[in-house]
């Protein structure tokens, strides 16, 4: 195949799988109990440098626990693979405050919008003071690369993204189709480093359960060097026995196992409770001023020891059930 041209933005992680699969030949493959604290997991397997992709998709299917706990614990010079990471990305924004630096370098889609609820005012400042490298993409190509990883095989061919800026901007080459002779683009694989993913169930080994919708997330955990997994509950294995079609993510991919109920919020989780717009439009407001806002996070994530305290400050169970009564609501006809 011939190169035609290439994309000028940097790649900041190998797509060659043979590394990749040498770390993964390495990875325990029996069923052993990987339950952890979010504190312990984030500890013993996000390590600064680290690149790190989010599961789910805008606000929906989060794993806000976790992203707290790296902000609480201050990691720094994180990559970061923004396949619309809404709220994810501005909660690991956080981070980047008074010379602290979580996130160093960023593959973006969608970042620093959260949807129809506007622009975040402190992801845009942190985006705009060129302390992040970026590297762009699309959703579909950020999802297209971690499809090539979970492969194993070091791109894919595609037609999107020809012709454009994003193109220029991005770390993709132009081949030619050695069967047709025709221009595609070659997407690199993508192994990031370390993958957050919260889901419906999972038994203690890692067997996981996700109702509706999974996104990149089969794929992501396939490709992640090393996954921690947030559930809404923890099953048993008899019960992921019974129903053996029902998992998405086997136990074989999984590093540690996080039992944490209502842990999207304020996210969505789809069939357990709608996202608390109240609370996101808060985080908006209160991060147009920067004081304001550092005292926000200082209240919220950082003097709280874990995710059910900053659950408690935000209306608790008392809100989730307002927020479950409003998942399972039927609309109204026209």
């Amino acid at each position: 195949m011939t190169n035609l041209s290439c994309g000028t933005g940097p790649l900041f992680m190998d797509p060659d799988p043979k590394p990749a699969r040498a770390f993964f030949r390495k990875k325990e493959k029996k069923l052993i109990n990987k339950v952890l604290s979010v504190k312990e997991a984030v500890s013993r397997f996000v390590a600064d440098g680290d690149y790190l992709a989010s599961g789910g998709f805008g606000t929906n299917r989060i794993s806000t626990a976790a992203l707290h706990e790296i902000v609480r614990q201050k990691k720094s010079n994180l990559g970061l693979a923004g396949h619309t990471t809404t709220h994810d990305f501005q909660i690991l924004a956080a981070g980047n405050m008074h010379g602290e630096k979580l996130l160093a370098r960023v593959d973006i889609a969608y970042i620093v919008g959260l949807e129809a609820r506007g622009l975040s005012p402190h992801a845009r400042r942190v985006m705009e003071s060129g302390q992040v490298e970026v590297c762009e993409w699309t959703n579909y190509a950020l999802a297209c690369r971690l499809q090539a990883a979970a492969m194993g095989i070091p791109f894919l061919p595609v037609r999107t993204m020809m012709g454009t800026d994003t193109f220029h901007r991005s770390a993709a080459k132009e081949i030619t189709c050695p069967f047709t002779g025709r221009k595609l683009v070659a997407l690199p694989a993508l192994y990031p480093d370390i993958a957050l993913i919260h889901v419906h169930e999972s038994d203690c080994y890692g067997n996981c359960r996700i109702r509706g919708i999974t996104v990149a997330d089969t794929d992501l955990a396939r490709a992640s060097k090393k996954v921690i997994i947030t559930a809404e509950r923890i099953i048993d294995n008899d019960e992921i026995r019974n129903s053996p079609h029902s998992t998405v993510i086997p136990s074989f991919c999984v590093d540690a196992v996080c039992e944490v109920p209502y842990g999207s919020y304020p996210g969505n989780m789809p069939g357990e409770y709608f996202s608390d717009e109240e609370h996101l439009r808060q985080w908006l407001e209160v991060e147009k001023d920067e004081v304001e806002f550092d005292r926000f996070l200082h209240t919220y994530v950082y003097n709280v020891p874990d995710f059910e305290s900053y659950l408690a400050l935000s209306g608790g169970v008392e809100r989730i059930k307002e927020l479950r009564t409003q998942e399972f609501l039927v609309p109204k006809e026209l």
